[in-house]
């Protein structure tokens, strides 16, 4: 058998608090609580990492509209049935409320006979009607199922209910998503309630979940992954990393597959380069790298594999067609719920992402990058359940190693690159959560925070930190304020979306990972501006200033927090065994306090540093130097002259330099910005005569 390794990774540590499982008087766990306080809202958007009790969630506000509200009926929307399980009857008076949740039999639509398809969620819109006309009160179906009734039916049907969107990511404000604009009737009507809800608002493509006229009308209740894994109690690590293979992947698996850890390995479309083209044979040669095949169990469907050591793994095989029936009815069994043994490693293609629940889950190995970020967020969350005897959880994205002598190199490059977006993304999400003010000279100390050692100082960096809503405190000299409620929003909400956006545009992380000469100034002052121009075009110059800065920050401190961090700990990411004790949960935190109280933190000190950096010190050490090198020969030889609207960008900043210092930049200037913003205006001004601006 082939040495194992530990690829290097980022490693993130939480406190072991047990806030985020404990209940309290009516037997609301804090997440739940959170979103029950905003019960009365027309409209909620709950954003919440999985495990943390969103379906519950609902049921506590739903009967409270149902019975305190005046809504007649309650309608549960899934994205598959197999989701269905989760709105089932709960005895919540038996906790402490005052309301059972029960959905009749009938009206449980997942559980009806048939298949997942088009022609039975058709089939099911005669009872959508039926119990429409009812006096009952909840009603659970597919997103199909409800696409369908809304057709039928009409939007004005549903006058007087609540509708819940259950994996609100579904949805889209593009016009090619029925659910998205039967969304967007239902708001113009304004005779129903929404609740959306989600453990992943991003989208792998570039459209909006909502159009920005309807999610202004939501309010909106935020449970990050930090405040979820920080309040367990007892899975204290979870490590991200990526693995880069030569030749076939199968013969690269046992190199990152521990079978002493409960793993869920999801092999690659057959439609992306990693796949070998055979779903079953890459199956079974998976079988094969971890040892004899000795049959079956006949109850469960699971396949027996003989260790060397004699030990028997159980392992569910969820690719075959033919064994997917038996197999998911043997996972589902409610008596092995609890069951640690029941199964060792599961095997998957297409499933086991959302909404499957096994606890037990310490390592989710994925083979070949993902393209949307709300898989791999899905794929995570299966690892990052909290289960007794389960400190530690990794996730492993397997990747095909590009190879500059291949006539794909293109195609190998671009997918390294996403699956490195993918990983700095997942460091954002995992981060507490950032609280940017201008700095003060009086006292701007916040309610709640623990400025550490020496406490809060007028004038100087202060770092505050909220162990309870997991969220920094930190003043920036020279930051802009949002001028609008909509822009204050949205630096509060959803500065993660522009990050995305930012890191999942190819030429963006080329340049800050492998481009040697790249001003940082280019990345955050020109490419994040042009973002945040691009998705909120209807806001202010200083709104969209507002952002930008925030999001440069967010994404840099998270970077060099974690680098600063790393430098005074021990973890899996030293490329280790992985067998030493995690450093303790104030690593970010001190890693945090570290990068800023070193410095005289300002914004334009912020926008001077390549966010790339610490990401390309991770890739050195997962990437061969030569196949490194060869990247960065591939990418340097698509480099081109400024392009028209690159230059059109720096002119603009070159006329607000002129503004600002009395003169011109300067072409021969050792400042690399200024030297940038010279060649800009200079380029800017053949392509203003060659044509290019006369639109």
């Amino acid at each position: 058998m082939t040495a194992k390794i530990t690829p290097p990774s980022v490693s993130v540590q939480y406190g072991q608090t047990g806030a985020s499982t404990k209940a309290n008087e009516f037997g609301m766990r804090a997440m739940q609580e959170r979103a029950y306080a905003k019960r009365g809202e027309q409209y909620l958007l709950i954003k919440s990492p999985p495990a943390s009790g969103k379906s519950r969630a609902l049921m506590f506000i739903a009967l409270d509209k149902l019975n305190n509200q005046d809504i007649k009926q309650a309608i549960i929307v899934v994205p598959e049935r197999s989701i269905g399980g989760s709105f089932a009857d709960e005895p919540l008076s038996k906790f402490g409320f005052d309301y059972d949740w029960k959905v009749e039999p009938q009206w449980n639509l997942c559980n009806a006979p048939g298949a997942d398809d088009v022609r039975v969620a058709r089939s099911k819109v005669a009872a959508v009607g039926e119990f429409l006309a009812s006096s009952d009160r909840a009603l659970v179906c597919t997103h199909a199922t409800f696409r369908f009734a809304v057709e039928e039916l009409g939007v004005e049907a549903f006058d007087g209910r609540l509708i819940a969107i259950d994996e609100f990511h579904h949805v889209s404000a593009s016009g090619d998503n029925v659910l998205g604009t039967q969304l967007g009737a239902f708001m113009a009507r304004d005779k129903v309630h929404i609740i959306a809800m989600t453990g992943s608002y991003f989208r792998g493509d570039a459209v909006p979940v909502l159009a920005a006229e309807d999610e202004i009308k939501f309010q909106t209740v935020t449970y990050t992954y930090y405040e979820q894994l920080n309040g367990y109690e007892h899975l204290k690590q979870l490590d991200l990393g990526y693995f880069f293979y030569s030749g076939r992947y199968t013969d690269a698996v046992d190199k990152v597959l521990d079978p002493d850890k409960k793993t869920i390995v999801h092999i690659p479309n057959v439609n992306s380069r990693e796949s070998l083209g055979d779903k079953l044979r890459e199956t079974e040669e998976i079988m094969h790298s971890l040892g004899v095949w000795k049959g079956e169990d006949p109850v469960t469907g699971f396949h027996l594999v003989e260790r060397p050591n004699g030990r028997a793994l159980r392992i569910a095989d969820l690719v075959d067609p033919a064994r997917q029936a038996k197999t998911i009815a043997a996972l589902k069994d409610p008596a092995q719920k609890n069951n640690r043994d029941h199964v060792d490693i599961i095997i998957a293609l297409g499933m086991a992402k959302e909404g499957f629940d096994w606890i037990w889950c310490e390592h989710a190995l994925t083979i070949g990058y993902r393209n949307s970020l709300t898989e791999i967020i899905q794929i995570i969350g299966r690892a990052t359940r909290d289960a007794p005897g389960k400190p530690k959880a990794r996730f492993t994205n397997l990747i095909a190693e590009p190879d500059a002598a291949e006539d794909t190199v293109v195609d190998a490059v671009n997918d390294t690159l996403k699956a490195i977006a993918a990983s700095l993304l997942m460091e954002q999400v995992l981060a507490p959560r950032f609280n940017f003010t201008p700095r003060h000279n009086d006292d701007g100390r916040l309610d709640g925070y623990d400025y550490g050692e020496g406490g809060y100082k007028p004038g100087g960096s202060n770092v505050g930190f909220d162990e309870e809503t997991g969220q920094f405190h930190i003043e920036i000299k020279g930051l802009v304020e949002p001028e609008s409620a909509e822009g204050a929003r949205i630096c509060q909400e959803d500065i993660n979306e522009v990050i995305t956006a930012f890191v999942q545009d190819p030429r963006t992380v080329e340049r800050g990972l492998f481009d040697e000469d790249v001003v940082p100034e280019e990345l955050t002052q020109l490419k994040m501006g042009d973002i945040v121009k691009e998705k909120y075009p209807e806001l202010t110059e200083t709104d969209r200033e507002a952002i930008r800065q925030r999001a440069v920050a967010a994404f840099t401190l998270v970077q060099q927090a974690r680098k600063a961090a790393e430098r005074g700990t021990t973890t899996a990411a030293t490329g280790g065994d992985g067998g030493d004790e995690p450093a303790a949960n104030t690593a970010f935190i001190d890693g945090v306090r570290r990068f800023v109280n070193v410095r005289d933190l300002d914004i334009d000190m912020i926008d001077r540093i390549n966010p790339f950096g610490p990401a390309f010190a991770i890739l050195s050490k997962t990437l061969d130097p030569k196949i490194l090198k060869q990247v960065q020969e591939a990418i340097a030889a698509k480099r081109t002259t400024i392009p028209a609207n690159e230059a059109r960008d720096l002119a603009v900043r070159a006329v607000k330099f002129k503004k600002e210092r009395g003169r011109l930049p300067d072409i021969t200037s050792t400042d690399a910005w200024e030297k940038r913003l010279a060649e800009g205006r200079l380029a800017f001004g053949k392509h203003k005569s060659a044509g290019a601006y006369d639109e």
